[in-house]
């Protein structure tokens, strides 16, 4: 239960930290601009929660820690979540039905409708009238990437990478995933750092990197548009060398590294370097690698050849080799720099898809349909970019600023206090034993000196 009522009168609430993320949504209003990618065929005389209220009720859910819609049945009491939500009546009792009253927020079959609309909703339709727009809400993440910077950067890489997200009944897209051994979908997620561009659900009968070229077009075009200057490397594991990706690459003057998938030609090109690293193994006793380039063209999927570099590396349990294509020259980066430097750092995006799967609930894909899968696994991606944004500008420089987002809702969010609600106020009292509270203090601090957005 989020709320419990003292002897006093005073209510309690066990989240009153998700106050950061109000102060964060204040100053990025990056929900308030999620409501807006949505259309509202509703009679406004009829409804009694906004769509930017309902979408602050779902996301800060999530980024509070509770992932099912059941939960909104109980959280709809809970004042500190209304005032989250910019509810006006955070106690609820202006509400036109009497079994409502007390009730400021969305109950959870409201907020299931929210999820179910069809794209072909309208005004007639009978109850699901709020329709989703995709394409806006791709782009507002791409457009949230870009207003983190005051400037454009030199260099970006973006990073590409597909996971699994199991199913457990038989929602449209299922199907069963040989590598991952179960029923799953696939999802797309692109990445440059922390900050997330992509999260695009989709079923697991086809190639990892199956629209990747479109996605990786949309995104890289929207960036260019402000950032004409702005180098970009795109990277990935094997999974993502295909010859139409990197010829897409080469032709929009984007340079990117991949993993390459070993073969006999690849091994045999890299033959003295294995065999020197196996000698120098069994002179030292301690791990080896040598490092070599050159020039390769597989026999038929290839247009051209392009520049492999070659990892020869001798373990105590036998040798290693990996191998990465890129279009970088030798110029640029060495074969040892291309490999540990650069393409080896790709590993990092795996713990921000963890983040968004595990933390803030990204694989609770379990409606019917994909277009409502979909949307739930926006809602998460959202819940992400407010708490990364919450990392960023409030947390840097802090004990915390490399915290996952578990970590930062464990010690900064889930903070019980009081509650006392009067005609003009909301008085929130907290624990004098807060063991956070110096830097819960500190980061509002930092974040009220943000200028409110207007």
């Amino acid at each position: 239960m989020p709320l419990s009522e003292t002897s006093t009168g005073a209510r309690l609430a066990q989240t009153v930290g998700g106050l950061l993320l109000r102060e964060v949504e204040r100053r990025t209003h990056i929900l308030k601009r999620l409501a807006e990618c949505f259309v509202d065929h509703r009679d406004a005389k009829q409804i009694e929660h906004s769509v930017e209220a309902l979408i602050k009720q779902r996301v800060m859910s999530l980024a509070l820690g509770y992932e099912d819609l059941n939960d909104q049945d109980t959280l709809r009491h809970d004042p500190l979540l209304a005032v989250l939500s910019d509810t006006p009546d955070v106690s609820g009792q202006t509400r036109k039905r009497a079994r409502d009253k007390g009730c400021a927020l969305a109950g959870k079959s409201t907020l299931n409708r929210l999820e179910l609309t069809p794209s072909t909703a309208n005004p007639t339709s009978q109850y699901k009238k709020v329709v989703a727009r995709p394409e806006a809400m791709d782009d507002l993440l791409v457009d949230l990437f870009l207003e983190a910077h005051e400037t454009a950067p030199e260099e970006i890489i973006v990073d590409v990478d597909a996971t699994d997200d199991p199913v457990h009944g038989h929602q449209e897209g299922r199907f069963f995933h040989g590598y991952y051994r179960e029923y799953c979908y696939l999802p797309l997620y692109i990445f440059c750092g922390e900050q997330l561009l992509c999260a695009r659900l989709r079923p697991a009968d086809q190639d990892g990197a199956a629209g990747t070229k479109e996605e990786l077009a949309r995104i890289i075009a929207h960036i260019r548009r402000h950032w004409p200057q702005t180098r970009i490397i795109v990277r990935g594991d094997a999974g993502y060398c295909r010859e139409t990706l990197m010829t897409w690459c080469d032709a929009h003057e984007v340079d990117y590294v991949f993993g390459l998938a070993k073969n006999e030609r690849l091994l045999t090109a890299l033959a003295p370097e294995r065999a020197q690293a196996k000698a120098q193994y069994e002179t030292t006793q301690h791990p080896a690698r040598v490092f070599q380039d050159f020039l390769y063209q597989t026999q038929k999927s290839w247009a051209c050849a392009r520049r492999v570099s070659g990892k020869a590396e001798h373990l105590a349990k036998g040798e290693n080799p990996r191998f990465v294509v890129t279009s970088f020259p030798a110029t640029a980066h060495d074969a040892r720099t291309l490999y540990e430097d650069l393409y080896c750092a790709r590993g990092e995006m795996e713990n921000r898809i963890k983040e968004q799967q595990l933390s803030l609930f990204a694989d609770r894909t379990s409606t019917h349909e994909m277009r409502s899968n979909q949307l739930r696994l926006y809602f998460s991606s959202f819940a992400y970019v407010l708490m990364q944004t919450l990392r960023r500008v409030g947390l840097t420089g802090t004990s915390m600023a490399k915290a996952q987002c578990d970590t930062i809702r464990v010690k900064l969010l889930k903070i019980g206090a009081q509650i006392r609600i009067s005609v003009r106020r909301i008085w929130i009292a907290f624990s004098e034993s807060c063991p956070q509270a110096d830097l819960f203090r500190q980061i509002l601090q930092r974040l009220q000196r943000i200028p409110i957005r207007g």
